[in-house]
């Protein structure tokens, strides 16, 4: 896991298993969303039995471009794939008990959705990002709560580490997240979900190349 929090910027993206095809498989979509220029990648798989030669191909690609690889929830296949860390929702295991088991050097993130003080806790317990969300609706978690966007606002103020945006993300309202605070935008539909992945990535990034030079 040789990666650093430094690189806990950009478009994150968030390969979910469900979006596979006969079409296209899960990490051909991943490939052209690291080529539109995607920073962070998250494997969510939920199923009983996750196809792990398909996570082998993701985890290939990731280290080929230098990208951090998360797992969502499962410690044991973040170390069976040599992930650079994991993705943690609130009712999944327990921070300090998977920094334990990962390692200091392991990146740690943590879903707060609208609570800043979920996000303290986290930071306090060696959480190296937090997400909140979802700020608009959800094709993926519609039955997510809501966010309000003047939680980046505080959370810009009051946390230390990097925050991540996520919930309906699109290049059309994903600006105004960045502009709020976020250093991340996570997104699945908004990537995966659109018939050009590596246009829709670039389009992105845009976002982030016009935050960069308003600062």
């Amino acid at each position: 896991m040789p990666l650093s929090t430094a690189t806990l910027h950009g478009l994150y993206v968030i390969a979910d298993s469900s979006l596979a095809s006969s079409h296209i498989c899960l990490s051909d979509k991943v490939k052209l969303a690291i080529e539109g220029g995607a920073r962070i990648v998250q494997i969510r798989d939920k199923r009983p039995t996750p196809d792990i030669k398909e996570i082998q191909n993701i985890a290939r690609l990731c280290q080929q471009h230098r990208i951090p690889l998360l797992i969502n929830d499962s410690i044991e296949l973040a170390i069976e794939m040599n992930a650079d860390g994991i993705h943690l929702g609130q009712s999944d295991t327990d921070l300090k008990a998977a920094r334990q088991r990962l390692g200091d050097s392991a990146i740690i993130g943590i879903t707060c959705h609208d609570e800043i003080t979920l996000a303290k806790q986290a930071e306090a317990e060696g959480a190296d990002y937090v997400a909140f969300g979802r700020f608009f609706s959800s094709q993926t978690k519609p039955e997510a709560p809501p966010a309000n966007i003047k939680i980046l606002q505080q959370a810009r103020k009051e946390l230390r580490i990097p925050i991540v945006a996520i919930g309906g993300i699109t290049p059309d309202n994903g600006g105004s997240l960045l502009q709020a605070g976020a250093d991340m935008l996570a997104v699945i539909n908004g990537v995966f979900g659109q018939t050009d992945i590596k246009s829709a990535a670039q389009q992105f990034n845009q976002l982030f190349d016009r935050r960069t030079r308003n600062l």
